[in-house]
């Protein structure tokens, strides 16, 4: 199955051969359909799951755009590292274990950024949710790809 997907997604490659190395061209493809599926489900749980709504966690309440993220983390997450791991850095000779403790450690680290950067967008300009979500994402795309592939995946 991973190498029809790597077909399929090497198959457009020389549209982009020119400008990117390939790994730059997976990461892109796999992070793009993560981005994907990370804004679709994010706006469904706003919208729908939440219904813009305060969200009630006992000890605490969680604005619907936070709580939007931090339930879209741990599924985007686990995609992203599957696809990261067997289709990007295929070639890193670390244990699965090192790599998925250390996407752990950027993944942190990428919501963390992610938080700041929606309570700056949303709750201090005043900006809509979903493309706040979508401005952070690009933020925290180059942050996950440059520590990705120097320090989670690393050959």
């Amino acid at each position: 199955m991973i190498k029809i997907i790597i077909r399929i997604i090497d198959s457009f490659y020389f549209l982009f051969q020119r400008f990117i190395p390939l790994k730059t061209y997976r990461y892109g493809v796999c992070g793009g359909s993560n981005l994907v599926f990370d804004t679709f489900l994010y706006f469904v749980f706003y919208n729908f799951i939440f219904s813009k709504q305060n969200v009630d966690m006992g000890f605490f309440v969680l604005s619907p755009h936070i709580a939007s993220l931090f339930f879209v983390f741990p599924i985007t997450f686990l995609t992203g590292f599957i696809l990261s791991r067997y289709i990007t850095f295929q070639n890193s000779t670390l244990s699965v274990k090192a790599q998925f403790f250390r996407y752990f450690i950027v993944g942190i680290g990428a919501i963390l950024l992610s938080y700041c950067a929606m309570k700056f967008l949303v709750d201090f300009l005043k900006l809509y949710p979903t493309p706040s979500r979508l401005i952070t994402i690009v933020i925290t795309v180059i942050y996950s790809y440059t520590l990705q592939n120097r320090f989670s995946f690393r050959v």
